[in-house]
C-alpha cells in the first residue's frame, strides 16, 4: 500500500516515528517505578537483568510489532486477523481492549501529576514540609473524588486533542514533549548534586553498584523482566498501531532498537534524578531508604513532595519541573492508548474526527470508578496490567503461527533494512519468550494469591479476591470477543495481506 493510499497519515521522518514510539513507552513507570525497583532489588544486580531482558523480551517484540503493523497497515484487530488467521481476530480485540482499559485508570494517574504540578507551582507545597503533612495533603486530595475527576478530565481532554489531529498531531506533540521531558529530567538530575554531591552520590550507589547476593534471588530477575516488559510497551499494540503510518522504505529492526534504548535511557536519567534527590534531601541514609521503599505513589506524592518543600523556593521550582515532567510522560503514553483504540475503529470505517471524540469520552467515563476509589484503581492496574503481558504473548503467537524464520526473512530483513537480524531472533520468539511469560505470569499470580488483607468480600483475603476478580473480568471479556470474532473479522477493512472471507489467510489449518 502506498503512502498516498493511507490518506496522508504517514510519519514525516524516522525521527517522528521513533519519538512517538519512545513517547508511548516512556510513562510514569519510568520515573516513579524504575528507581524504586532498581534500588530495592540490588541496584546494579537489577540493572544487569533489566538490560538483559531489553534484548530478550522488549526489542524482539518491538521488531515483531513494527513488522506486523507495517505489513498489514491495520490496527491490532485487523493485523492479528491477517497475520494469524481469521479465527484469531479476537486476540487483536484483546490487545486493543486491554490497552484501552489501562487508559481508563492511567488518565487518573496523569491527573494526579497535573494536580501536583499545580501544588508545587502555586506554592501550596510550602505548607507541607514533612511527610506527615504531605501524607495529609495526598489523603485530602485522593479522598475528594470530584477534584480527582476534574484533573482526570483535564488529562483525557489533552490526550484526545492530540489524537484528534491524527499522526501529524501525535508526531508534533512527541517532538515537543519528549525532548522537553528529557530536558526537565536532566535539570532535576543536576539539582541534588548541586545541593549535596556526596549524599546524592549515595543514590547512585543504590542504582548502579551490584549487590552480588541479589543475583542469586529469583525475584531480582523477575522484577527486572517485568520492568523491561511494561516500560517499553513491547507487545502492547502501540508499535503495531504507529507502524501503520510508517513510511514504505522505513526500517523495522533499527527502529525497535532505538525505541527500546531510548526508553531505557530516559529511565536511567529519571533514576539518577529521583534517587539523587531522595538521598540529597534526606537527613539520613535510613530516611532515604524509607522513602524509596514506600511504594510508587508514596515515593512520589508524599516523600519527594516533602523533600521539595524543605528546599524552599528552589525546591518548589524543581518540584514543579519534576511533576510537569511526569505529566508529559503520562500524556505521551495516554495518547498512544487512545490512538490504538481509534485506529481499530477507523479500520472499521469510522472517521478519525468522529471516533476520537467517542473514545475520549469513553475513556473519561470508564475511568470514573478508578478516580473515585484508589482500591478500584489498584485492582484494575493488576488485572489489565497483567493482561498486557498476555498481549505480548499473542504477538509472539501469531509470529510463531506464521513461522518465525519466514516472518524474519520476509518482514524484518527486507530490502530497506538497516540491520540484519539473525536466527537468534527466531530462537527468542519461539522458545525464550514463552518461557519468560510463564515464569513472570506464574510469579505474579503466586505473589498476589499470598497477599493478605481485607477485601470487599468478607472472609476472602485481598490477594485471592484480586485473582478471582481477574478471572471473572478476563473470562467475560474473552467470551464476548470469541462470540463476536467472525463478525468483527468481517467488519474490519482489508489490508495488503487480506484475502477473501472463505479462503485461508495463511494456510489450510486456519480455514
Amino acid at each position: 500500500m502506498s503512502e498516498e493510499e493511507q490518506g496522508g497519515e504517514v510519519f514525516s521522518s524516522r525521527l517522528g516515528l521513533v519519538l512517538a514510539a519512545i513517547g508511548a513507552a516512556v510513562g510514569t513507570g519510568n520515573i516513579w517505578r524504575f528507581p524504586r525497583e532498581a534500588a530495592a532489588n540490588g541496584g546494579g544486580s537489577f540493572m544487569i537483568g533489566w538490560l538483559l531482558f531489553l534484548f530478550l523480551w522488549s526489542i524482539p517484540l518491538l521488531m515483531a510489532e513494527f513488522a506486523i503493523g507495517k505489513k498489514t497497515r491495520l490496527g491490532t484487530v485487523g493485523a492479528l486477523r491477517d497475520m494469524g488467521g481469521r479465527r484469531f481476530t479476537w486476540m487483536g480485540m484483546w490487545m486493543v481492549f486491554v490497552s484501552t482499559a489501562v487508559a481508563f485508570y492511567y488518565a487518573v494517574v496523569m491527573g494526579w501529576t497535573i494536580r501536583y504540578f499545580w501544588v508545587a507551582f502555586s506554592g501550596e507545597i510550602s505548607t507541607a514540609t514533612d511527610t506527615a503533612a504531605t501524607e495529609a495533603l495526598w489523603n485530602d486530595f485522593i479522598g475528594n473524588p470530584l477534584e480527582v475527576i476534574m484533573y482526570q478530565l483535564i488529562a483525557v481532554t489533552a490526550a484526545g486533542t492530540v489524537v484528534y489531529f491524527g499522526i501529524k498531531g501525535i508526531e508534533t506533540a512527541n517532538k515537543i514533549l519528549l525532548p522537553t521531558l528529557v530536558g526537565f529530567l536532566v535539570l532535576t538530575l543536576i539539582y541534588p548534586f548541586y545541593l549535596d554531591a556526596g549524599a546524592a552520590s549515595q543514590g547512585l550507589r543504590f542504582l548502579f553498584i551490584p549487590q552480588p547476593e541479589y543475583l542469586l534471588k529469583s525475584e531480582t530477575w523477575i522484577r527486572a523482566l517485568t520492568q523491561s516488559a511494561w516500560s517499553t510497551s513491547a507487545g502492547f499494540g502501540t508499535a503495531i498501531t504507529y507502524a501503520v503510518a510508517m513510511r514504505k522504505k522505513e526500517d523495522v529492526s533499527l527502529n525497535a532498537f532505538l525505541t527500546g534504548l531510548g526508553n531505557n535511557s530516559v529511565s536511567l536519567i529519571a533514576g539518577v534524578a529521583v534517587l539523587g534527590t531522595v538521598f540529597a534531601l534526606s537527613d539520613t541514609t535510613a530516611d532515604g531508604l524509607a522513602a524509596v521503599e514506600s511504594g510508587s505513589s508514596g515515593l512520589t506524592f508524599i516523600h519527594l513532595t516533602a523533600l521539595f518543600a524543605t528546599a524552599g523556593g528552589i525546591g518548589r521550582f524543581i518540584g514543579a519541573i519534576f511533576f510537569l515532567s511526569m505529566s508529559f510522560a503520562a500524556l505521551t503514553s495516554l495518547v498512544s492508548s487512545i490512538e490504538v483504540a481509534s485506529r481499530n475503529f477507523m479500520d472499521a470505517g469510522w472517521k478519525r474526527e468522529e471516533i476520537v471524540k467517542y473514545v475520549t469520552v469513553a475513556v473519561a467515563f470508564a475511568g470514573l470508578p478508578a478516580a473515585a476509589s484508589l482500591h478500584f484503581l489498584d485492582n484494575q492496574d493488576f488485572v489489565w496490567g497483567t493482561g498486557l503481558l498476555v498481549s505480548g504473548l499473542f504477538v509472539a503467537f501469531v509470529v510463531i503461527q506464521y513461522g518465525a524464520s519466514d516472518f524474519r526473512k520476509e518482514f524484518i530483513n527486507h530490502e530497506y533494512s538497516d540491520l540484519y537480524i539473525g536466527k537468534w531472533w527466531d530462537f527468542i520468539i519461539r522458545y525464550i519468550f514463552p518461557l519468560e511469560f510463564i515464569v513472570v505470569f506464574s510469579s505474579f499470580l503466586i505473589e498476589k494469591w499470598g497477599q493478605s488483607g481485607p477485601s470487599p468480600i468478607g472472609g476472602l483475603d485481598i490477594g485471592k479476591f484480586t485473582i478471582l476478580s481477574l478471572l471473572i473480568q478476563w473470562g467475560a471479556v474473552i467470551s464476548l470477543m470469541l462470540y463476536f470474532n467472525n463478525k468483527i473479522a468481517s467488519d474490519i477493512k482489508s489490508g495488503p495481506m487480506s484475502v477473501a472471507e472463505d479462503e485461508p489467510i495463511l494456510d489450510a489449518e486456519d480455514v
